[in-house]
């Protein structure tokens, strides 16, 4: 159970349900259809004795707040409150009698407030469809520390769907002339050394939540032809958010770790992720 404090809704399964249960709610499925199937995808955590009341507490909570709550789940609620079986999971988890007193406040006061019904079902959020703000195969230069052009190469763009994705490559492009078309071609892949890291290409899906506050710094140059297809759910190292960060800062961070260190790192190209199938066995 990743808990981070005392409130019903501080832990990591609560806010996952919670949030699928909203999800699947704002897609225009019926409170029944949604408990029933997050029940049958949770079975795990049902059966766990040390996590199971948080998906009990976020699924009443969301029906609740959907004008649905239903009987059953409350008076299996209300069972679970009443008779401190939930204070028990906490103090086999050897919790702080402070933080289960705390607890104690908390799961009477959820109690109370499952008994009062909402005036109003919460209404249903309108899907947002978001474009990705790259097209497949640009070409991004950018100034790095050095005062140099570092470079990255837009892979893919999902388009029609709420997050707006671009997987982006960072390149080893780090020169003093404005690079061009043949000079991303030519590119390899920044392959990231330092910190932690351990030989992993930097290669990120982008959403362009905060890509207004960056735009300045990034111009497309070019166009180059990316013959392979990408899908989202190949989540490779990760989403990320801040371009300046992942894709400039990890290029500023790379090329000075490389100062002072030898990368032996494999060899990655462009071509390797424009032309070939399997360029992730490379």
């Amino acid at each position: 159970m990743g808990s981070w404090g005392t409130a019903i809704s501080s832990n990591d399964t609560y806010a996952d349900v919670h949030s699928a249960f909203f999800d699947l709610y704002n897609e225009g499925l019926e409170v029944v259809e949604i408990s029933k199937k997050l029940i049958a995808e949770n079975q795990d955590i049902i059966k766990d004795p040390d996590d199971c009341n948080n998906f009990w507490f976020a699924l009443a909570k969301a029906q609740w707040e959907c004008k649905q709550l239903d009987p059953k789940l409350f008076l299996q609620v209300k069972e679970v409150i009443e008779t401190g079986s939930d204070l028990d999971v906490w103090r086999q988890l050897e919790a702080d009698e402070k933080d289960i007193k705390k607890r104690k406040i908390v799961l009477d006061k959820f109690l109370l407030d499952l008994q009062v019904e909402k005036t109003k079902p919460k209404s249903r959020k309108k899907k947002v469809i978001r474009q990705p703000v790259f097209e497949k195969g640009d070409c991004l230069t950018f100034k790095l520390e050095n005062g140099n052009y570092g470079g990255a190469i837009v892979l893919e763009a999902i388009k029609d769907t709420e997050y707006g994705y671009n997987l982006i490559a960072t390149t080893r492009i780090n020169q003093i002339n404005k690079p061009t078309k043949e000079d991303f071609e030519k590119s390899e892949v920044l392959i990231t050394k330092y910190a932690n890291f351990d030989n992993k290409p930097n290669i990120h899906w982008y959403l362009p939540v905060r890509h207004k506050n960056v735009s300045h710094l990034i111009e497309k140059v070019a166009t180059i032809t990316v013959k392979l297809d990408y899908s989202s759910k190949q989540l490779l190292y990760g989403h990320v958010g801040d371009f300046d960060i992942w894709i400039i800062g990890v290029a500023n961070q790379q090329f000075d770790f490389e100062k002072t260190k030898q990368c032996t790192a494999k060899r990655l190209t462009i071509k390797d992720l424009t032309q070939k199938k399997s360029w992730w066995k490379i």
